[in-house]
């Protein structure tokens, strides 16, 4: 590896650890969300670590791809902070469904996480075509965590 690749590659998967862990320790599959009515097309639990762990790397080699690819330092912010805008709706997400008890707020935030997603599909494309498919398997995850979620408030609502 390059010397001037082993920085943005530490601190973009330090950045997608904390994340991730952040996520997983806001997530709590305890007797509330056991007794949510689920659809019969809900993935396993076992399912959700193994496919975000594919997500959160593909995340950061997009990030990563996507940085390195910017023409100016002006664009290389503009992915860092939608980057991080990303992860901060990816967390909050979790917090509204889980922790709050709230999927019908999550689903709101979901929008919001989901059109985080397109627009950096969308920015990051400006200069790295990779950057932006490597985002596409987490528009989709994200689009069925997003139906999930629809079912579960017509399944179980309302809340609050």
């Amino acid at each position: 590896m390059r010397g001037s690749l082993i920085l943005p590659v530490t601190i973009a998967t330090f950045a997608a650890i904390i994340v991730a862990s952040l996520g997983a320790t806001i997530t709590d599959l305890g007797p509330w969300y056991q007794n949510l009515q689920k659809p019969g097309w809900n993935p396993p639990d076992v399912a959700f670590p193994m496919v975000w762990t594919l997500v959160y790397a593909l995340i950061t080699v997009s990030g990563i791809t996507a940085w390195r690819a910017a023409k100016t330092s002006v664009q290389a912010q503009w992915v860092i902070s939608l980057f991080a805008l990303n992860a901060f709706l990816n967390i909050t997400w979790s917090l509204l469904f889980f922790r709050l008890q709230r999927p019908d707020w999550a689903m709101f935030e979901l929008v919001a996480l989901w059109l985080s997603i397109v627009l950096l599909i969308v920015y990051c494309g400006r200069f790295s075509r990779l950057a932006s498919v490597l985002l596409v398997p987490y528009l989709i995850w994200v689009t069925i965590a997003g139906a999930l979620n629809w079912e579960v408030i017509q399944l179980n609502g309302p809340f609050g």
